[in-house]
């Protein structure tokens, strides 16, 4: 029996052997190889943190010691060992374990990540309740250097670093790559660091955490380091007592490190070297494309895509930011360190002196763009939808009280599938629609979408154009930067009887749903300025309005429609439908939507089954 077959939890785990555990790494590693080609997921940052999990849960008595693990893209490992080894098949997928941890998954997942640089504030609330509570525990929380760029992991190193008996282990995972190449002041620091690692390990001889040989070794350089200049340890300079660089992949050296360390008091910071994709050469020669994958052969490797019949929206984008550029010296591209996954490589390429990644800082991202704003650039601020929401408040009191001409190019907009409810963009449509100043556009198709972004470009003041993962329905983008009216929606299929008013990816379904009833469709653009006039017609044509939008009902384009009613003194039958009042799991996109009603069936159904309960009047086709 293979050793990773015996391993059920870390009880298990902590029975093994010293010299049992880099055999166990090796087949953990290959395991992890084999089911994420099977299924796709984060592959180059969990193969990377093997030993480093083994270590961990070997040295520390899991569950009663806290582990928080920062996003959690890497922490397929973790699964493994906490029980989760038989369910790897249903990574990502409906009814299967997710991508991220979860506390309501296994006691093992002691807090809910996904988003960047959470973990150290997590780790100290519960090292401070352990306090608090008179247990004996530690709690340590494991964060990679990208996430290291973000304010929230300073404010907690800052909080933390005042309590001088807290059970606290930071792990710094430094593997000197995030999703996108990690920017920035900090991490040239880091590289510092890891270059300057023996003399860093003298000065830490006598904090007696180094093994016997290492420690020797340092004491002897030591005599020899006198004069040389090294950067000041700014984690010491926070109240951390800091240890490192360490090798992450060498157990030799991370066991002792992590034993000695539990017998020391206050706050500890751990300094470990990785590398993304260790072990499988392909993913360690690209860490970025390995590092989410679809199904793939680990033999072969990924293989170039052909060339898909459907652009992407964020080619899309991609595209219109290059043009756009061209056309106009003002404009600036910023993204808060997703560089690939918003589309703008070839844009930092062609004009490298006007992009600006800032890191995992969408804060910064936002009121940066406010800044370049006042003195007459244009920024264009491409950010996921749910990583917006980090920045609320920069967006209402740094850009839209003062006007401030930004525009913000909103991708994954609603459901997005595999990465699940901690990464939909089901809320921007009504945390946005709710601030003065701001416009707000829906594009129903590829070449609405690149006329939606000129026109919010060339709008004085913020605007956001929010579009969805992946491919639109096949329309081809005009090569122009043509413009569309403000505020002004358009009747796509005139029907009798029901309207449809459909926002951004809705129209489509919305207008197979329509052919079905024989109803009106409307594609209604804009959810601010909504087009009241069009809403006003639609109501007098037609016995009743049904509002359809990718996005929370609750206070989004269907709300926008019912106050704009309410305001004119309508009373008019209404349906309004969009995402439930609940969060939404991993799974396919198409079939999370059609789960929500919202594929072209569920619409029409959805109509029917209201209006022949609540207006049975109304004559509704049964297609």
């Amino acid at each position: 029996m293979k050793l990773l077959e015996t391993i059920n939890d870390p009880s298990d785990l902590r029975q093994l052997g010293r010299h049992q555990l880099t055999p166990l790494a090796h087949e953990l590693r290959q395991f992890l190889l084999e089911s994420v080609s099977k299924t796709g997921g984060h592959l180059s940052s969990n193969l990377g943190t093997v030993e480093l999990t083994i270590a961990l849960h070997y040295v520390f008595n899991t569950p009663h010691d806290r582990i928080v693990w920062d996003v959690g893209h890497q922490t397929y490992s973790h699964k493994i060992l906490t029980g989760r080894r038989a369910q790897m098949p249903t990574l990502r997928q409906l009814n299967g374990i997710s991508g991220f941890p979860r506390r309501c998954e296994s006691e093992y997942d002691t807090f809910g990540t996904a988003h960047s640089s959470t973990s150290i504030s997590a780790a100290l609330g519960m090292a401070n309740a352990a306090k608090i509570k008179g247990e004996q525990r530690h709690c340590i929380a494991v964060i990679g250097d990208g996430s290291m760029t973000a304010g929230m992991a300073f404010e907690a190193l800052n909080n933390a670093g005042v309590q001088e008996d807290l059970p606290l282990l930071v792990v710094l995972n430094d593997n000197d790559m995030s999703i996108s190449p990690p920017v920035g002041a900090l991490n040239r620091y880091l590289a510092r660091l890891m270059s300057g690692k023996f003399y860093a390990a003298a000065r830490n001889v006598g904090k007696s955490v180094l093994p016997g040989p290492v420690a020797e070794l340092a004491r002897r350089l030591e005599e020899h380091a006198k004069g040389m200049v090294v950067p000041a340890t700014m984690f010491e300079e926070f109240g951390f007592n800091y240890i490192g660089p360490i090798d992450g992949h060498d157990l030799d050296s991370l066991i002792p490190t992590l034993q000695n360390i539990k017998h020391l008091k206050g706050p500890q910071f751990l300094h470990v070297v990785t590398k993304k994709g260790q072990g499988y050469k392909l993913a360690e020669a690209e860490p970025i494309l390995y590092h989410g994958t679809g199904k793939f052969n680990p033999v072969e490797g990924i293989k170039p895509a052909a060339t898909p019949s459907k652009l992407t929206y964020t080619e899309v984008f991609g595209q219109w930011l290059c043009d756009m550029a061209a056309a106009d010296k003002r404009l600036v591209g910023i993204t808060p360190a997703m560089r690939e996954g918003s589309g703008m490589v070839r844009f930092e390429q062609q004009y490298p002196a006007r992009y600006f990644d800032v890191g995992i800082a969408e804060q910064h991202s936002v009121t940066f763009g406010a800044g370049l704003a006042t003195e007459g650039l244009k920024p264009v601020v491409a950010i996921y939808s749910t990583f917006l929401q980090r920045a609320y408040d920069q967006l209402i009191h740094d850009v839209a009280l003062q006007n401030l001409d930004v525009t913000f190019a909103l991708d994954r907009a609603g459901i997005v599938g595999a990465d699940g409810a901690t990464h939909a963009g089901n809320y921007d449509l009504a945390y946005l629609r709710c601030i003065p100043n701001m416009i707000v556009a829906a594009p129903s198709d590829e070449n609405e979408c690149r006329q939606l972004l000129s026109t919010c470009f060339h709008h004085n003041g913020p605007a956001a154009v929010r579009y969805p993962r992946g491919a639109g329905i096949g329309v081809t983008p005009a090569a122009t930067l043509d413009t569309l009216p403000l505020g002004r929606g358009e009747i796509r299929r005139q029907g009798k009887g029901i309207a449809i008013l459909a926002f951004g990816s809705m129209v489509a379904p919305a207008l197979a749903a329509g052919e079905a009833l024989d109803a009106t469709v409307a594609n209604m653009r804009w959810v601010k300025p909504l087009d009241v006039e069009l809403v006003k017609q639609l109501a007098r044509e037609h016995d009743a309005l049904v509002t359809v939008e990718e996005g929370c009902v609750m206070g989004g384009a269907g709300a926008a429609v019912a106050e704009a009613l309410a305001e004119a003194g309508i009373v008019k039958p209404l349906q309004l439908l969009g995402l439930p009042d609940k969060f939404i799991d991993h799974g396919d996109p198409a079939v999370l939507l059609a789960s929500v009603g919202l594929d072209a069936k569920g619409i029409a159904s959805a109509i029917r089954t209201h209006f022949q309960r609540t207006e049975p009047r109304l004559v509704v086709n049964n297609g």
